[in-house]
């Protein structure tokens, strides 16, 4: 896989971002995460991690990018294919990066003007608050308003090229859920299942892994993020494994439920009935049904149309990040079209404080929906023995 896209990629989606600003009077985006810095410039790090920093990527009205950003980003951004890098020694106490950015707005876009930030759930704003403040004081009378969902329209909207990425860190994942029953048994700690489930995913190819989640317990259990324990696999137990594994800054999220030496009719039929709805949900999604289309899909199934559960959706965007626009619940009546890629998360509860979640990877097509995951079967996996 060829890492990163060409740079006539990144600048179509910088142009289509200022088509979209043009339409809304916006002189300049002010981006402030990693996904966002990705995917306008293919920077991608893992220093991220650190919260000490903020950094800046302005998309202006014309022209390409200005990145502002700490001194220690400088060489890798001069990798990518930004030109006009403006840096300072940071961290800084006093002024951490808070008068260079105003200049370079201040340059860009005249005092009547528009500023736009993503808004809105799904996104954040990665700054100390003093500092946000203090940037929409110095910028005024300028309006650093929201970015009128430009962002999140064009994010949603995958490139084949960003496809092929998703697809193939499925493919990663795949091959570690493969070898589950090489490192799950009855009497093995969950704890260990989980640490060792991540080294397979490095061994299978993963750059890293940003998320594992989970659980066991005997014919279910009762949430899916909790951290592992080290309580040893018992016969009649649910396990569950959902990956969050990274292949060159693009997510997989799905999960596989495993019984431990056989499942109870009850988890059997619990398993079954959430294959159902995931299949009939990948039957139903095509562009132009809406998001709370395809959460009624589900639910009819799953609760004969009560509303869903206390989880609050059946499913998300995918794609830099784990979770993404739109959301499969019955308030987001976001279209769905060709090129977004999604995951159908059905879950249900089938005894006080004891359930399910099953999860897999699609992409609307424009005839459909086409798998990125091998689809589960309705039986469950069973693991015995010793691993």
């Amino acid at each position: 896989m060829t890492r990163g896209f060409p740079e006539s990629e990144y600048r179509a989606r910088v142009s289509a971002a200022q088509a979209r600003m043009a339409q809304n009077t916006l002189g300049a985006l002010l981006l402030t995460t990693p996904a966002e810095f990705t995917y306008f410039t293919g920077f991608l790090t893992r220093f991220w991690e650190s919260p000490t920093r903020p950094w800046f990527l302005i998309i202006p009205a014309t022209g390409t990018p200005i990145a502002v950003i700490p001194s220690i980003g400088a060489h890798l951004m001069q990798q990518s294919w930004i030109s006009d890098i403006r840096t300072w020694s940071a961290p800084d106490f006093t002024d951490d990066g808070v008068s260079l950015v105003c200049d370079v707005l201040a340059d860009l876009v005249p005092a009547s003007g528009k500023i736009g930030m993503p808004s809105g759930m799904e996104t954040h704003v990665r700054l100390p608050l003093d500092s946000l403040t203090d940037i929409q004081a110095r910028l005024a009378p300028r309006n650093l308003g929201n970015d009128a969902g430009i962002v999140r329209a064009l994010r949603m909207i995958k490139s084949p090229g960003e496809i092929d990425k998703i697809r193939a860190a499925c493919a990663v994942a795949e091959r570690a859920f493969a070898r589950v029953p090489d490192i799950a048994a009855p009497g093995v700690p969950l704890d260990q299942i989980f640490r060792q489930f991540q080294m397979l995913c490095l061994e299978d190819g993963a750059d890293w892994v940003s998320y594992l989640a989970g659980a066991a317990g005997p014919g279910g259990y009762g949430d899916v993020i909790s951290p592992a324990t080290a309580s040893p696999m018992q016969t009649g137990d649910v396990l569950m494994l959902d990956t969050g594994l990274v292949l060159d800054g693009y997510f997989c999220d799905f999960d596989r439920n495993f019984a431990i030496d056989a499942p109870s009719q009850q988890a059997q039929s619990a398993h079954s009935k959430l294959i159902e709805v995931t299949h009939a949900a990948f039957d139903a999604a095509k562009p132009g049904i809406t998001a709370a289309d395809l959460f009624h899909v589900m639910d009819r199934i799953l609760t004969q149309g009560a509303g869903g559960s206390d989880v609050g959706r059946y499913g998300h965007g995918l794609g830099l990040q784990l979770t993404e626009w739109p959301s499969i619940m019955p308030q987001d009546h976001t279209e769905l079209a060709a090129g977004m890629v999604l995951t159908l998360e059905p879950s249900l509860e089938y005894a006080p404080g004891i359930g399910m979640v099953h999860e897999e990877n699609i992409v609307i097509t424009e005839t459909g929906a086409e798998f990125l995951t091998t689809p589960w079967p309705a039986d469950m996996h069973v693991l015995k023995g010793t691993p």
